[in-house]
C-alpha cells in the first residue's frame, strides 16, 4: 500500500481484491519481478502523464498498423491478415510484386488532312461570253479525274467533228491499229467479166496517189488482175469487157437523212459507200474538193482505165462467194488514217472506220448500226456509254448527243495511252501548229500546249482535248458554243482555252 492508501502494485490490487470478495483468485504462479525501484512511486506522482504517454503509443501502434494495412490494398495484394498490436515473433510477410499494368491500346487519331487547294482562278466570265450561244463545257484534272469546271458537263449535245475522237477510239479497239482494209477483183459469171470488191476502203487511190498517205493504188490493182488475166489460159487474149462493182459492205442510206446536203456539194463529204476512190474527190489531192453523185460508179470509171478497158460495161452487183482471186491491195494501216481523219477532220474517213467497226462486231453495215458499235467499242475502254446517241461517224448530225463529261474522260485515258489511243494523242491537231488548228490560238501562250479536236457544223462550234497548264497539270477539256453562233466562236472558245491553260489546277467552278 502506498503512502496515499491506493493500491499502487499489482500484488497489492490482488490483495486488495481479495480482502474485498471479488472472487479474484489468487495468483498460483510465481509473483512477476517488482518493476525498477521508483517507477510506480513516478507514475503515482503523474498519472494524467503516463496515461497520455500510454494512449500515445496505442495509437502510434495502431497508426503503423493501419499504414501497412492500407499499403498492401494499393498494391492489389489478397485480402490482409486480421492486425496483431504488439510485438510478435512471426516473420512478417515479404509484399507481393506488384505487375506494372499493361495499358489498353487506344485507337490512334487519323493524321489531319491536308488544307484543301483554294482555287480562285476564274473563267466564268468568259464562258457568259455572248458568241458562245449555249454554252456547255468541263474540265476535269488528267491526273486526279476530278470535275474543275462544270456548265451543264453532263448533258448529252451534238459534238460537230469532235465525234471523229470517238470513232477513232472505236476503231482502235475492235479493228486494231494494224488492220488494213482490202479492195479485191475476182472473176465474174460470165465471159470477159470481173468484179470489183470493195472493203470499205475510201482512201484508195485512182491513181497513184492522193491525198491520202499510204494509200493503195488502183493501178497496182490494175496491174494484178491484167497479169492474172492473161496468165488463165481461159481468158487469155480476150478482153475485158464488163466490170461488176460490189459495194455491199455497207448497206442501207448512202446520205445520212439528218445531214445536210450542202457538205456533199461544198466539197466536205462523199456519200458512204463500201466501194470508191479518193474519198470521191473530183480533185484527189484536195482536201475540200467537189464529191459526185455516185461514188460507186467513180470507182469502176477508174479501174476501167487502169486496166486499158475504158468502154467496159459498169454495173453494181454482187460477186460469186468463192470466185477465183485475180488481185487485191490493202489500205495504210488504221494507225495510219485516223491521224488523216483527225488532222483533215476528213468526214467520209471517220464515217468508214465507224461503219467497219460495225461489221468488225456483226452488229450491222448501216448508220442505225453505229447506235450499237460505236458505244459497244468505247465501253471496253471501262467508259459508262449508256447516254450516248450516235447517229453517225463524222459528227455531222445535229442528232448525235455526247456530253462535254464523257468526253473529258475519254481523254483522260487518250492522255493516258490506254490500249492503242496513243495513235489519237499523236494525231490530234495541236495548237497554232498543225491540222485544223494550225490557223489558231496565233500568239496565245497555250499555242502549242492545246491539243484537241476542232468540230464546226451549223449549228455549233466545239473543241475538246488536253491542255498542257501552265503549271504543269495536265487538264482534259471538252467546249460546246451551240445553237446561234457564228464563226467568231471559234475565238471565243481559243480565249476561253487559253484562261484554262492559265489557271491550271487552280481553275475554279465559280
Amino acid at each position: 500500500m502506498s503512502d496515499s492508501g491506493v493500491p499502487r502494485t499489482r500484488r497489492e490490487i490482488r490483495e486488495a481484491q481479495a480482502r474485498a470478495g471479488t472472487g479474484a483468485a489468487p495468483a498460483t504462479s510465481a509473483p512477476p519481478p517488482p518493476p525498477p525501484p521508483g517507477f510506480w512511486a513516478l507514475v503515482g506522482r503523474h498519472p494524467r502523464i503516463w496515461l497520455a504517454s500510454a494512449a500515445a503509443a496505442v495509437l502510434l501502434v495502431l497508426g503503423g498498423g493501419a499504414f501497412a494495412a492500407g499499403a498492401a490494398i494499393g498494391a492489389a495484394t489478397p485480402a490482409a491478415a486480421p492486425l496483431v498490436v504488439g510485438t510478435s515473433s512471426a516473420p512478417t510477410p515479404t509484399p507481393t510484386a506488384t505487375p506494372t499494368p499493361t495499358p489498353d491500346p487506344r485507337a490512334q487519331p487519323a493524321a489531319a488532312p491536308g488544307p484543301a487547294l483554294l482555287r480562285t482562278c476564274s473563267v466564268a466570265d468568259l464562258a457568259t461570253d455572248g458568241r458562245l450561244g449555249t454554252f456547255l463545257g468541263a474540265v476535269r484534272n488528267a491526273a486526279t479525274g476530278e470535275v474543275l469546271f462544270d456548265r451543264g458537263a453532263t448533258t448529252s449535245a451534238r459534238t460537230a467533228s469532235v465525234m471523229k475522237v470517238l470513232s477513232s477510239s472505236a476503231a482502235l479497239a475492235v479493228l486494231g491499229p494494224d488492220y488494213r482494209v482490202p479492195t479485191t477483183v475476182v472473176k465474174g459469171t460470165q465471159p470477159g467479166q470481173v468484179v470489183l470488191v470493195g472493203g470499205g476502203d475510201i482512201t484508195l487511190a485512182s491513181g497513184s496517189s492522193n491525198i491520202y498517205t499510204g494509200a493503195a493504188s488502183m493501178l497496182d490493182l490494175a496491174a494484178q488482175v491484167n497479169a492474172a488475166w492473161a496468165a488463165d489460159p481461159s481468158t487469155a487474149g480476150t478482153p475485158i469487157t464488163s466490170i461488176v462493182m460490189d459495194a455491199s459492205v455497207f448497206s442501207g442510206d448512202r446520205w445520212q437523212p439528218s445531214w445536210n446536203r450542202k457538205e456533199q456539194v461544198d466539197g466536205y463529204s462523199s456519200e458512204v459507200t463500201g466501194l470508191q476512190v479518193d474519198g470521191d474527190r473530183a480533185d484527189p489531192s484536195a482536201n475540200v474538193s467537189t464529191r459526185s453523185d455516185n461514188a460507186v460508179l467513180r470507182a469502176g470509171q477508174a479501174l476501167a482505165l487502169a486496166l486499158g478497158a475504158p468502154d467496159a460495161d459498169l454495173a453494181e452487183g454482187l460477186a460469186t462467194p468463192g470466185a477465183p482471186q485475180l488481185g487485191q491491195v490493202l489500205s495504210a494501216p488504221v494507225s495510219t488514217m485516223i491521224p488523216d481523219a483527225l488532222q483533215r477532220s476528213d468526214n467520209t474517213e471517220a464515217e468508214m472506220l465507224a461503219r467497219l467497226v460495225a461489221v468488225k462486231l456483226g452488229v450491222g453495215n448501216d448508220f442505225a448500226a453505229l447506235q450499237t458499235a460505236i458505244p459497244q467499242a468505247l465501253a471496253t475502254y471501262g467508259l459508262d456509254t449508256s447516254t450516248l446517241t450516235i447517229v453517225d461517224g463524222s459528227g455531222l448530225s445535229d442528232d448525235n448527243g455526247v456530253s462535254p463529261n464523257f468526253l473529258t474522260q475519254l481523254f483522260v485515258k487518250i492522255n493516258a495511252r490506254e490500249g492503242n489511243l496513243g495513235v489519237i494523242y499523236d494525231g490530234l491537231p495541236v495548237a497554232g501548229q498543225s491540222g485544223t488548228l494550225a490557223g489558231r490560238f496565233g500568239g496565245s501562250p497555250a499555242a502549242g500546249n492545246v491539243i484537241a479536236k476542232t468540230g464546226w457544223i451549223d449549228t455549233g462550234y466545239t473543241l475538246s482535248g488536253i491542255i498542257n497548264a501552265a503549271d504543269g497539270t495536265v487538264l482534259t477539256f471538252a467546249f460546246f458554243a451551240l445553237d446561234d453562233v457564228g464563226d467568231s466562236a471559234k475565238d471565243a472558245i481559243d480565249t476561253l482555252t487559253t484562261a484554262v491553260y492559265a489557271c491550271g489546277n487552280g481553275l475554279s467552278n465559280n
